[in-house]
């Protein structure tokens, strides 16, 4: 700061020592390292250095107050930005900012035991060592048919293993109206680069045939690639080859059927019996079974969308495609951990087993019936009205979106509790920096609560949270 022509309000400063020692930040001692404490009390006196200087004015008594003021706003911002649990009011089933597939109990229980010493890369029986992730690979064999497998981190690290190990140098096929852009300002042609691939465009925006693909093919073709939409639909007049057409145009064997699904859509045949209101029904998502059953060389897709399993890329395939995958030397970097191959082996074992409206979350969120969530909601309108009087809460129908880059264009039919409020955005803050945080929507003059994203067991913790945001308000409104 500059010089001071009146230095005095610096000299009234508490020194960092006692700031710690006061009744106020006391009770953050053993909550965080105490070296994060001294850090945000040095940052609030330099905040306070600052304002000063900018011209903001204090009375001498209260810089201390004002200081640990700031430290607290520090601790809550630290608090924000921790992973902890949070309650998906939102509606939206696949949600990426809250994680995308919620984890079957199984998976979890599944993950916790692998925390430990785990046989992540040894065979128990023959006591020698295994390829990790074999028994995963098992599994899918038995599950979708396919010849082998390899499991790495996401979809997008997926993509880039397969471009990189089967078309490095040499030119990629792809329709023009795949060439996509997913979360995060990640487009496929940065990825055609990154992996050293040429990428080369056919067909047009809404329109592409198979003698597109086939009149493009030259000697330095390596594969023909069909990627799913994921998070947008070209309708109308619109054409595109399925992946069966693809599979069988001229070309040579040398030449590889790549499909990129991203969503994990198994195909409704996994999911036993449906009924016409059944919202698994109305999926229409290219399928895992229909690549397989085609005859794909290899077909990627995401762990963490409609599989209802954790983040992971799978790639299936014919062996003589996997097995150079495998072998790249990016496969140690792209790995899984422990836990991850945990929480996927659970998830697929529930897929085989056929119980996967019974135990996975994301299943059962999609299949479930409309009238059964608006009972839910109907529970919690009558518990908060008889807390904090019923003429601002209403049960309202509304559309539930799938997300997560799956099944685009597709709302479910749903019910949620709508609370009216004159702030809805601060409202919707107060419910969201709960212990128990809530994530709900926010439309022009109220908050929705989407409760088809809530499962029975949380529904009284989201009570207590709307009481409290509500008593909150209240006290707010009181004091202004």
């Amino acid at each position: 700061s500059p010089p001071m022509s009146n230095p005095v309000p610096f000299r009234s400063i508490p020194s960092v020592d006692r700031l710690l020692r006061s009744e106020d930040l006391a009770q953050l001692d053993g909550l965080y390292p105490r070296s994060t404490v001294v850090r945000w009390v040095r940052e609030a006196i330099q905040d306070y250095r600052t304002e000063f200087s900018a011209g903001k004015k204090i009375p001498q008594e209260e810089i201390a107050n004002h200081i640990q003021e700031r430290v607290f706003q520090k601790e809550k911002l630290y608090r924000g930005d921790k992973i902890r649990p949070v309650i998906n009011a939102t509606g939206i089933l696949l949600h990426t900012n809250l994680g995308r597939a919620p984890l079957a109990e199984r998976a979890i229980e599944r993950l916790t035991q692998a925390a430990g010493a785990s046989n992540v890369e040894l065979n128990l029986h023959s006591g020698n060592r295994n390829h990790r992730g074999d028994h995963c690979v098992e599994l899918l064999q038995g599950l979708t048919g396919c010849e082998d497998a390899v499991l790495v981190n996401n979809c997008a690290a997926a993509t880039m293993m397969v471009l990189q190990t089967t078309a490095q140098g040499r030119e990629v096929i792809i329709s023009r109206g795949q060439l996509v852009e997913i979360g995060g300002g990640f487009r496929l042609p940065d990825v055609f680069r990154s992996a050293g691939v040429q990428l080369k465009e056919i067909g047009t925006t809404n329109r592409t045939y198979v003698a597109d693909y086939e009149s493009a093919v030259t000697d330095q073709t390596a594969a023909v690639m069909r990627v799913h939409h994921s998070n947008y639909q070209i309708n109308g007049f619109a054409t595109e080859p399925t992946i069966a057409d693809l599979v069988q145009m001229k070309r040579s064997k040398k030449i590889a059927v790549i499909d990129d699904l991203g969503s994990g859509w198994l195909g409704t045949q996994f999911f036993g019996p449906t009924t016409e209101r059944d919202s698994l029904c109305k999926i229409q998502e290219p399928s895992v079974a229909e690549s397989i059953s085609a005859g794909a060389d290899l077909t990627l897709f995401s762990g963490d969308k409609l599989l209802g399993g954790p983040q992971c890329g799978i790639i299936l395939g014919k062996r003589d495609w996997i097995e150079p995958l495998r072998k790249n030397a990016l496969m140690r970097a792209m790995r899984l951990d422990k836990l991850t191959l945990a929480a996927l082996e659970a998830t697929l074992e529930i897929h085989l087993e056929g119980k996967a409206k019974d135990e996975l979350p994301i299943i059962q969120m999609l299949s479930e019936e409309p009238q059964a969530i608006e009972d839910r909601c109907k529970r919690l309108e009558r518990e908060l009205s008889a807390r904090t009087g019923g003429d601002r809460i209403d049960v309202v129908t509304c559309e539930s979106q799938i997300g997560g880059g799956s099944v685009p264009g597709m709302d479910v039919s749903s019910f949620g509790v709508l609370i009216r409020t004159k702030k809805p955005q601060q409202f919707a803050t107060r419910l969201r920096r709960l212990n128990s945080p809530i994530q709900a929507r926010v439309t022009k003059d109220a908050v929705l609560l989407d409760l088809r994203t809530v499962p029975s067991n949380r529904l009284d913790l989201l009570r207590e949270g709307i009481e409290t945001a509500l008593n909150e308000e209240v006290g707010a409104h009181e004091q202004s």
